[in-house]
Parts: structure tokens; sequence; C-alpha cells
């Protein structure tokens, strides 16, 4: 098993940016790769970004591309999503899952998930 827990979420200005952690137990963290997701009310889950286990290869969704960058620190058993350029379409619950067969894009490849941090983007 794999415990994630997400924080610094938070209300911010259109334009502004917030970095959001999501911090891993019970196994060996650089054995998995790890995702950012999100979900808006009514709306369907949605790929915001991935990391490799090693972190040599990321891959963003296409509406955060250029504004998000994920990273991680294996040392810290921590995965980071720099949120920067905030729209208030980003407004969302964000959460981080992991997995160990490769990133991918695709939120049912994922094996373990966080409980989310709500992310409010304002005018």
């Amino acid at each position: 098993q794999v415990q994630l827990v997400e924080s610094g979420g938070g209300l911010v200005q259109a334009g502004g940016s917030l970095r959001l952690s999501c911090v891993a137990s019970g196994r060996t963290f650089s054995n998995y790769d790890m995702g950012w997701f999100r979900q808006a009310p009514g709306k369907e889950r949605e790929f915001v970004a991935t990391i490799s286990k090693g972190g040599e290869s990321t891959y963003y969704g296409d509406l955060v591309k250029g504004r998000f960058t994920i990273s991680r620190d294996n040392a810290k058993n921590t995965v980071y999503l720099q949120m920067n350029s905030l729209k208030p379409e980003d407004t969302s619950v964000y959460s981080c899952a992991a997995n160990a067969r490769g990133p991918s894009t695709t939120a049912r490849w994922y094996d373990y998930w966080g409980q989310g941090t709500q992310v409010t983007v304002s005018l």
C-alpha cells in the first residue's frame, strides 16, 4: 500500500501561483511513477501531469502545458506541482496518484490516490 497526502491548495487570484505537494509513505517512492489529476464539480477527472520514477520524463495535459511543472524529490518521498499563471478554469480538486507500471495520462492506470486538495482561482 502507498499512502498519499496532498497539501498546498488554497484560494489565489488569476495570474497567481501555487505549489502543491504530495507526500508518499508505505513503500519505496522511487518505484512509482506519479501523476496529478484534477476534477471540478460536474466534470470528469482530467489529466494534469505525470513524471517517471527517476524524474527524467514528464508529460502534461494540453490545458496546463507551459504553465504547470511537475517535479519530484525521491529523498523526500514527495512530488510537486508548480502552478503558474493560474486561471479561473483551473479551479478544481487536485489529486496525486501513483502506479508502478509507467507514466500514464489515464486515471485507471493508477493504483493509489490521495484525498485531494482544493484549488480555487478567483478573477
